[in-house]
């Protein structure tokens, strides 16, 4: 068993849930190697060293640029906000480098494809996290349409909906602004529906969308943590906002199945509701993370008279993960979508397998993301292969 030395880049809200995951790891799954929380880089110096302390890294830092230059880091873990992924991936990888990326890959195509050949021509493990890929009621669903219980998909419908920035005096964050974010509920949300539509159904082949931003202008924020922040003051100075507040598109999948995504922050009543259903020829499957143990199925074949969308408690040994935790019924959350996550990366590198969801993946998604900006640009539907 040998070390495999972590140095992780942010330490806010994605800094906090992947270095919980590091910890938690080793408790409930058994790797081939031993995760060891080496450095935690961030650009203030006294937030990153109680970062450190309280996510129980060994040092910090403020320099990037040194440390995927480091002899003893192994792999580089960024969860810097998206305009910061594209330049710390490229030099990790160069320097060989295993790299775990935050999604969106980057801030659009052109640089997320720049990542993905990288990272291909380096040869080293790069996963992106889609952690949503790793709850085990969606992994179940993924395995039930492979064994083709549903038949052939005809439908994809899905939706991430959240309401925490209805309040107009809410300030402007960098999830508001485009140059750090590269859209809004668009690429925050929608990234994750984009990635199990392909995951669950097939590759995206064409988009027609359209977008709004509801509030306008914003207060300038003072600080800021995950989902939360504080204005400046009273007076604060109003900025423009610069990207979507919601984002709606129809998509035509290669396999033939029709679409619809639907992303807001809009939505009064919905915190953090991620939903889809999947209507095949054999029956469909439904799906709500805010109660993320079940799926619901409806088998177009049961008897007459007994017809219905079933619950399936997605709690036991005999589902994915579910074996390393707990007894049947003692339901999982969000914090472990990403022990699994992790679990996953972390074993491609020990046994040398591919890492998936990998920056191919996430090349992909923002392809689909750049798609459905020209269609709202244009008006139109764009083929997501005329993005280059």
């Amino acid at each position: 068993m040998k070390d495999i030395n972590v140095g992780l880049i942010g330490y806010k809200f994605m800094g906090k849930a992947h270095s919980n995951a590091f910890a938690m790891l080793p408790m409930f799954f058994d790797t081939q190697d031993r995760i060891v929380r080496k450095v935690i880089c961030g650009r203030d110096q006294n937030m990153v060293s109680k970062a450190a302390v309280k996510f129980g890294f060994s040092e910090s830092m403020t320099s990037w640029e040194e440390l995927v230059k480091r002899d003893d880091i192994h792999v580089i873990d960024i969860t810097a906000p998206s305009n910061f992924h594209k330049e710390p991936a490229i030099e990790a990888v160069e320097n060989k480098k295993h790299v775990f990326c935050e999604k969106p890959l980057a801030l659009n195509y052109k640089d997320a494809f720049m990542m993905y050949n990288a990272a291909k021509k380096a040869e080293v493990k790069n996963q992106i996290g889609f952690n949503y890929r790793f709850v085990p009621a969606i992994v179940l669903a993924r395995k039930m349409i492979e064994q083709n219980k549903l038949g052939r998909i005809y439908h994809f419908r899905g939706a991430f909906l959240q309401d925490w920035i209805m309040d107009p005096d809410f300030p402007k964050v960098w999830r508001l602004d485009k140059s750090v974010a590269g859209s809004g509920a668009l690429g925050d949300l929608g990234a994750h529906v984009i990635d199990l539509a392909r995951y669950l159904v097939a590759d995206i082949n064409s988009v027609c969308a359209m977008a709004e931003t509801f509030i306008k202008k914003r207060p300038a924020v003072q600080e800021m943590t995950g989902l939360s922040a504080s204005k400046k003051d009273i007076n604060a100075k109003m900025e423009k906002v610069d990207v979507d507040d919601a984002a709606i598109f129809m998509i035509k999948f290669t396999n033939g199945a029709l679409g619809t995504i639907e992303t807001t922050r809009f939505a009064g009543g919905h915190k953090n509701d991620m939903f889809f259903e999947i209507n095949g020829e054999k029956g469909s499957i439904r799906f709500y993370f805010e109660r993320m143990n079940e799926l619901l199925y409806y088998n177009a074949e049961d008897e007459e008279g007994y017809m219905g969308f079933r619950l399936i408690q997605a709690s036991e040994g005999i589902h994915p993960y579910m074996q390393s935790w707990w007894p049947a019924g003692h339901v999982i959350g969000y914090e472990n979508t990403f022990v699994h996550e992790f679990y996953e990366f972390f074993q491609s590198i020990s046994l040398g397998h591919n890492a998936k969801p990998d920056f191919y993946d996430g090349m992909k998604c923002c392809q689909v993301l750049d798609a459905v900006e020209l269609s709202i640009k244009e008006n139109c539907w764009v083929s997501v292969d005329s993005i280059k």
